[in-house]
C-alpha cells in the first residue's frame, strides 16, 4: 500500500519499504514505503495549502463532506474490519466495534461542533472600556500532525483526527508501522468523500526518522500523539524549538485496587479487562493491589472463572475472545519482562507461555510493591501482578508509586473508602467498581497528570485543543447605546 500525499498514492523517493506482517501466521501482508525527509518537506507543504482548501468551507459543508465519509467508512465495514484484525491480531469481533467507534466518534465531532460558541465579555467591568465591545471566536490552528498507536489504531486515529477537521484544520497522519494498513484505508476515503487531498495525506514510516521529521518544521501548529514517554520527550524537545503545540496520551501503570469490603463478582468480573487487545491498553488495568484478606479468593477465581474461560486462537474466527500481540518482537518482550519479575521474587502461578506473537494470560504472585512491575515498568500485554495490603492508605501509597498517571479504579461499597482513594490517587481518571480502561467518548481522557501526558482527548473539550481563541474589539461600538 502506498503513501497518500498530494492526492496521490506514492513510493517513496528511495523506494525503501517496511514489511507489514500478519501476527498471528507470520505471513506478509503488503509493504509500505519508508518515507524520506523530502517525502516529508513536501507533505507539510501541500498541507499547508490544503489547510486553506479546506477553511474556506463552512461547518454545514465541513459536515456533509465528513457524513458522507462516514457513509463510505460503514460501506466498508467488513473489509476494514478484517483488516484490522490480520494487521494487528485483535479478535473480529473487536475489530468490528473499533470500526464502529470511529464512525461514532466522526458523527460526534459532526455535531460537537456545530455548538462550540464564542462568548461575549460583559460591559462596565473595567474603568475605561465600557463603550467597547468585547468578544472572542475560534479558529483552527493549521496543520496538525496525527501520530497513531499501534494497539487502537482506528479508534485513536478517529479521536485526533475528526475534531481536527471539523475545526478546519488540515491533518497529516503518521500511523505505526507495524500496522498502518487500515489507518491508511480510511485516509484516502476521507479524500474519497470530499476533504481537500491536501488536508488529508498519509506518510509512513518509522516514529523516530519520520515522526521527528514532521515535528521538526516550523510550519506545523500541533503534534497530536499517542505512544511513549520516550518518544513524547523526543517531539517535546523538538517542537520546543518552534514553540509548537502539543497534545500527548503517554501511556500509564493503572492499579487496579480491591478493598476489603469488594464485591468479588465485580471485581473478577472487570479484571477480564486485562486480557481485552491481549492487555496492549494504555489505560488498562496494569497493577492489582488487592487486600490481603480477599487476595487468595480473587486469584482463584479470577483464573477459574476469567482466565480459563479465555479461547486463544485465529482472531478471524468469531469464537476467538483474544487474538495475539501485535507481533513476535512484542510477546517477546512480555515474556521477558515476566521473567524479570519473578527474577526480583515474584511467582509465575498461570499462563505465561509464548508462542509467536501469542502470550497465554500471565497470574504472578508474591509480587512486592519494590519491584518494577509494581512501579514503572509498563507490561503491554495479559499479565496480572498481584500485590497484597492491610491498609486503604497502603493502597493508595502503592498505587502512587508510579511516574504514570493516567487511569485507575477501585472496588469497594463503602463510598467514604471510594471517596477517599479517588482524592487521592493522581490520574486523569479513576473508575468506581470499575477498571481503570473505562474510556466514554464524551469524558476527557487522557494523562494531564506524572508521566502520562497533557491531553484530554474527548468529545465534550477537543476542539479547545484543535481551535484558538481570538479576541475581538470593537472600540466604541456601544456609545450610541
Amino acid at each position: 500500500m502506498k503513501m497518500f500525499i498530494h492526492g496521490e498514492e506514492r513510493d517513496s523517493r528511495d523506494s525503501a519499504v517496511i514489511e507489514v506482517v500478519n501476527p498471528y501466521n507470520g505471513k506478509l501482508l503488503d509493504t509500505v514505503p519508508a518515507a524520506t525527509r523530502e517525502d516529508v518537506t513536501e507533505c507539510i507543504t501541500w498541507a499547508v495549502e490544503g489547510q486553506k482548501t479546506w477553511n474556506q468551507k463552512n461547518i454545514r459543508e465541513k459536515s456533509e463532506v465528513l457524513k458522507k465519509f462516514v457513509g463510505l467508512v460503514k460501506e466498508k465495514r467488513e473489509d476494514l474490519a478484517r483488516l484490522l484484525t490480520m494487521e494487528t491480531g485483535k479478535p473480529i469481533g473487536d475489530s468490528y466495534g473499533e470500526v464502529d467507534e470511529l464512525c461514532y466518534i466522526f458523527e460526534g465531532s459532526i455535531e460537537v461542533m456545530k455548538h462550540h460558541y464564542g462568548k461575549t465579555m460583559p460591559r462596565g467591568t473595567q474603568p475605561g472600556y465600557d463603550t467597547d465591545l468585547q468578544v472572542t471566536v475560534y479558529e483552527p490552528r493549521g496543520v496538525i500532525v496525527c501520530i497513531i498507536p499501534f494497539n487502537f489504531p482506528l479508534a485513536l486515529w478517529a479521536y485526533k483526527s475528526g475534531p481536527a477537521l471539523m475545526a478546519g484544520n488540515s491533518i497529516i497522519t503518521k500511523p505505526a508501522s507495524v500496522n498502518p494498513l487500515s489507518v491508511m484505508t480510511v485516509c484516502k476515503l476521507l479524500a474519497k468523500a470530499g476533504v481537500p487531498a491536501d488536508a488529508c495525506q498519509c506518510v509512513t514510516g518509522s516514529g523516530s526518522k519520520v515522526g521527528d521529521w514532521l515535528v521538526d518544521d516550523s510550519r506545523i501548529a500541533q503534534v497530536n500523539m499517542t505512544g511513549s514517554v520516550q518518544a513524547g520527550l523526543s517531539i517535546a524537545k523538538t517542537a520546543a524549538k518552534y514553540l509548537t503545540d502539543y497534545k500527548f496520551e503517554l501511556g500509564g501503570n493503572d492499579p487496579f485496587i480491591v478493598l476489603e469490603d469488594a464485591d468479588m463478582d465485580l471485581a473478577v468480573r472487570e479484571a477480564v479487562d486485562r486480557t481485552r487487545n491481549a492487555g496492549q491498553c494504555c489505560s488498562g488495568s496494569k497493577r492489582f493491589i488487592i487486600h490481603n484478606s480477599r487476595k487468595e479468593e480473587f486469584v482463584r477465581r479470577l483464573i477459574d472463572e476469567v482466565l480459563e474461560k479465555v479461547v486463544m486462537g485465529d482472531p478471524l474466527e468469531a469464537g476467538t475472545t483474544m487474538g495475539t500481540l501485535v507481533s513476535e518482537e512484542a510477546a517477546k518482550g512480555v515474556e521477558q519482562e515476566i521473567a524479570h519479575t519473578v527474577a526480583q521474587g515474584a511467582k509465575l502461578i498461570y499462563g505465561g507461555e509464548r508462542k509467536g506473537a501469542a502470550i497465554k494470560p500471565a497470574v504472578l504472585v508474591d509480587v512486592t510493591k519494590e519491584m518494577d512491575i509494581a512501579r514503572d515498568m509498563e507490561v503491554f500485554g495479559p499479565v496480572y501482578p498481584i500485590i497484597g495490603f492491610d491498609t486503604v492508605e497502603e493502597a493508595i501509597e502503592i498505587a502512587e508509586s508510579t511516574d504514570y498517571g493516567l487511569g485507575s479504579g477501585v472496588i469497594t461499597n463503602d463510598l467514604k473508602k471510594a471517596m477517599k482513594v479517588v482524592s487521592a490517587l493522581r490520574a486523569g481518571h479513576v473508575a468506581v467498581n470499575g477498571a481503570g480502561s473505562f474510556r466514554a467518548v464524551e469524558l476527557p481522557f487522557g494523562g494531564g497528570k506524572k508521566n502520562s501526558g497533557n491531553s484530554r482527548e474527548c468529545l465534550s473539550s477537543v476542539l479547545e485543543e484543535v481551535m484558538q481563541v481570538k479576541s475581538i474589539v470593537f472600540r466604541y461600538a456601544m456609545e450610541e447605546v
